[in-house]
């Protein structure tokens, strides 16, 4: 719980920084734009959705995550029924991925 309330704050951060993009046609642009550093896709996501934005981080070079529910991470960054986002700052990228994978980072 402790893990899951860090990480929602530092989402919470990023959004205030305006250093996320949210959404699958925002997050597929910011990343051929090389402008994503860590793609977020929620848990409850749809196995497509989830399936096709592997790929693409796959395709554009970009850390990819399963975490999260929905309901949870659009709350963090004050939205809705957001699914897939992706932090546009290198490091609120790495100390999320070092607290969800327990001190590693991906790539």
């Amino acid at each position: 719980m402790i893990i899951k309330n860090r990480v929602y704050g530092l989402l919470g951060i990023s959004a205030k920084a305006r250093r996320i993009a949210y959404g699958a046609d925002s997050c597929l642009e910011e990343m051929k734009n090389k402008k994503i550093y860590l793609l977020i896709v929620a848990e409850d996501a749809s196995q497509k959705t989830i399936k096709n934005y592997r790929f693409y981080a796959e395709k554009y070079q970009v850390p990819f995550l399963v975490w999260g529910k929905m309901e949870e991470i659009s709350q963090s960054i004050g939205k809705r029924n957001k699914a897939i986002i992706g932090i546009k700052d290198i490091n609120l990228s790495n100390e999320i991925q070092k607290i969800i994978n327990g001190g590693e980072i991906i790539g």
